[in-house]
């Protein structure tokens, strides 16, 4: 692989590779560092398939940094580097564990050692035709592990490839066989890695082709076709993409909130004089809920999907006069949004209608300053924000602690949201003494 092969292998993994050669015992980069190498690229790791036991690589590597993990298949992490045992025999090693592999992509072996690449299953062939093949049977990989049938999509949308008629036609067969049969937090990793694609739409729409999508993330799949009204020239499933794709993939919670944002209009459709409505569609997130809970996703990534959702039709226009714009940042910062993500999905949600246009770098610097003439006033956002506290106000009503203090606080904010002077400490005690007395 020549300068590929110099700058690629580590110095770790160069040293575990000599050190199981020179005990009588093969070594090999195996997945996805030898794709990566193949077409190019730097891999982010390298991972090596041994024939020596977990007990050899305990002692000749006892020395280093060396952990076991997992319980079917037991790896050794040595110095950093998964360091894994050979599953099918040594009597073939390494073409049998190989054949083991998810993807022929995946199933070759390189030895930097000697420069000699092993490629049983024609992997290198599928790579530069830009094909996805399950490795010998297509059945049997997917019954060994159904997530393959998502990994096999995400594989086709970032090489840019297509799968093959052998794989297609088994994920096509199996895709609706394993909804609520595999763990959610593995479906949820492949969305997350999905998310740093250049354009995951690509891989939402393989699987709604396969029929993947259905079990999923159905919330979407149930957009497909979905007119989306007389304001947008796309489909809801198609805006839902179009916006997906425009927000940045290093940011995959909020890229996903994008493909998900629009999702409610399922629940909220109706028909006013003779025209497709979604009013309110924002809050009709059920569905959407429901899909996130059932991928595990945190409740700290859950609600930031949801805050940007439910606030992403929250009005920021030329018009829009200062105390709405308050109004908004303190809608913001209840639910803890940052307001860069706000507007990076407004921006994109304009985008993504093929009915408008998208916003000018006038219109964003426009509703930018806005923003930041209303933080520079720095006035209240949220009732802590207050320059009075709750044992103000218990002293000044007579009041224990309890929701009252809550309320009185919360008309407070209100009062300052619409003007932002009155946030003093006299006027506050006054305002106070004033319901006090009322």
């Amino acid at each position: 692989m020549g300068s590929v092969k110099d700058s690629l292998i580590f110095d770790a993994a160069r040293h575990i590779l000599h050190t199981l050669r020179e005990n009588g015992f093969s070594g090999y980069v195996v997945g996805g560092a030898v794709r990566d190498m193949r077409m190019g690229n730097r891999p982010k790791d390298v991972d090596i398939l041994t024939d020596a036991s977990i007990k050899t690589l305990e002692n000749l590597f006892g020395g280093g940094k060396v952990q076991i993990v997992g319980k079917t298949f037991p790896i050794c992490i040595i110095d950093n580097i998964e360091v894994a045992v050979c599953r099918a025999g040594t009597r073939n090693f390494p073409a049998d564990d190989l054949g083991m592999r998810d993807f022929t992509i995946n199933s070759m072996a390189y030895d930097p050692l000697q420069d000699v690449l092993l490629d049983p299953f024609n992997g290198q062939k599928d790579l530069e035709n830009r094909v996805i093949r399950f490795t010998r049977d297509a059945d049997a990989r997917i019954l060994e592990d159904p997530v393959r049938m998502i990994r096999g999509c995400r594989f086709a949308a970032l090489l840019d490839a297509r799968l093959s008629s052998s794989a297609l036609d088994a994920i096509e067969r199996h895709a609706g066989k394993y909804a609520g049969q595999v763990p959610g937090e593995r479906i949820r990793t492949e969305i997350i890695k999905a998310m740093a694609m250049k354009t995951p739409s690509v891989f939402f729409r393989l699987m709604h082709r396969t029929g993947l999508l259905t079990w999923v993330l159905p919330c979407l799949e149930r957009c497909w076709g979905l007119d989306g009204g007389p304001f947008h020239g796309e489909t809801v499933f198609e805006h839902c993409l179009l916006v997906g794709d425009a927000l940045p993939a290093r940011q995959p919670l909020l890229r996903l909130a994008g493909y998900l944002h629009d999702t409610g209009k399922v629940d909220a459709q109706g028909i006013k004089e003779g025209r497709v409505t979604f009013h309110g569609h924002e809050v009709h997130t059920a569905a959407m809920e429901a899909d996130l809970d059932r991928l595990r996703f945190s409740s700290a990534q859950k609600n930031y999907i949801l805050a940007l959702v439910g606030s992403h039709m929250r009005s920021l226009a030329e018009k829009t006069r200062p105390k709405s714009v308050r109004r908004l940042l303190a809608l913001l910062a209840e639910n803890d949004l940052d307001f860069a993500d706000f507007m990076r999905l407004r921006i994109a949600d304009k985008k993504g209608n093929l009915a408008k246009s998208p916003y000018t770098l006038s219109d964003i610097r426009d509703r930018v300053k806005k923003v930041t003439d209303e933080i520079a006033r720095q006035t209240a956002f949220h009732p802590d924000d207050l320059n009075i506290t709750g044992n103000d106000i218990m002293d000044i009503c007579k009041i224990p602690p309890g929701p009252d203090v809550g309320r009185i606080k919360q008309h407070l904010f209100e009062k300052v949201l619409d003007d932002p002077g009155r946030n003093t400490r006299d006027q506050l005690i006054e305002m106070v003494a004033a319901m006090d007395r009322d």
